[in-house]
């Protein structure tokens, strides 16, 4: 595979030198804070510009422009959370993340990036927040659990942005015995079996 650094990663999306460089400090204490605690799988740190930082942008262009709040749910890292908080200044990011260790991670990669981002250090089910703008999740659990998990973050208006793999369509079938939802699926540009699922107008199925 040819390597893909920050120059490739700045060729495909057209992001600012500032804005790169704010990625590249992010990028560096990611993997010296991984030699600690797990905060992204050892072997992907050879990738770590194509696995991780595109993987996450590239949902940039799927949050709507009139999008102001956005919580991360189970950010780990801050992926992708605290990538789109560099690449988007105008909205808010929540980023829930219970583990203590990840959490205390993610406030120094806040303040070396001078991202517009709050950690909330507590379990979904425990954020006090109200209905979001955009609710993401990447590699949390299966939709339907998942859908369950944000209920209280979701209203009506809520775009739902979810990285999945190849089970997405199962998932999907799964998910639609309790939710409803308009269901908009992107190709993944880092993952050629996975999917995005862009999910809108997210209710529970009444009996």
């Amino acid at each position: 595979m040819a390597t893909f650094g920050p120059a490739e990663f700045q060729r495909e999306t057209g992001v600012s030198r500032e804005t790169l460089a704010r990625l590249e400090a992010y990028a560096a204490l990611l993997l010296k804070w991984n030699r600690q605690i797990n905060l992204i799988g050892r072997s992907s740190e050879a990738d770590i510009w194509r696995r991780h930082i595109l993987d996450a942008a590239q949902i940039s262009p799927l949050i709507p422009k009139n999008v102001r709040s956005v919580a991360d749910v189970g950010t780990g890292a801050g992926l992708p959370g605290l990538i789109l908080s560099i690449l988007n200044s105008s909205a808010s990011f929540a980023l829930i993340e219970p583990d203590g260790r990840k959490a205390a991670f993610l406030r120094e990669a806040i303040r070396s990036t001078q991202a517009s981002a709050i950690v909330h250090n507590c379990r979904v089910e425990e954020v006090n927040l109200p209905p979001q703008d955009a609710v993401l999740a990447r590699a949390l659990a299966p939709l339907d659990k998942l859908l369950e998990m944000v209920e209280k973050l979701v209203s009506i208006h809520t775009v739902c942005i979810f990285p999945k793999g190849a089970a997405a369509e199962h998932e999907l079938t799964e998910a639609h015995r309790r939710w409803k939802m308009q269901v908009r699926q992107v190709p993944s540009r880092t993952d050629p079996a996975g999917r995005i699922l862009v999910l809108t107008e997210v209710a529970r199925v009444r009996p």
